[in-house]
């Protein structure tokens, strides 16, 4: 793969956000290869192929509301992207607004697909969501709504 412009890593996260924000697993899922090797959390086991991913993505979208992500500072070296960033999302079951900031790096193979990715979160929930009562969440999908 020729080396990646700064242009291409931006529009690479730019997809990852429109999936993560509209609740679209398919979107970010389409990034990977379906052998890539995925790492949210350092001290966690990858996540290995893409239905390992896509399920992974499955549960984060079901569960999240009013979700925003926004890279922060973008670099590309090579035909890896390296992005800091932070992200906010409202937990559907608690209510509980989370807000995040981390930093990943994104290995693309010779078509442009992520072959590996690794990120290094930190998390903090900063309040409750008025918006979304976790009370009115429960009864919904009690009612399978």
């Amino acid at each position: 793969m020729p080396e990646l412009t700064h242009g291409a890593g931006q529009e690479l996260l730019a997809a990852f956000k429109r999936g993560w924000e509209s609740g679209q697993p398919d979107v970010i899922v389409d990034l990977f290869r379906d052998d890539a090797e995925y790492r949210d959390d350092p001290f966690a086991e990858p996540l290995s192929g893409g239905n390992a991913i896509r399920a992974h993505w499955n549960v984060l979208c079901a569960g999240q509301a009013h979700v925003d992500f926004d890279a922060e500072r973008i670099w590309v070296s090579g035909s890896t992207v390296l992005a800091s960033w932070h992200a906010a999302y409202t937990q559907r079951s608690t209510a509980e607004r989370v807000r995040l900031r981390g930093f990943m790096t994104l290995e693309l193979d010779e078509s442009g697909a992520v072959w590996r990715f690794r990120q290094w979160p930190s998390a903090r929930v900063v309040g409750t969501d008025d918006t979304l009562r976790a009370d009115e969440r429960r009864a919904e999908d009690a009612n399978g709504e």
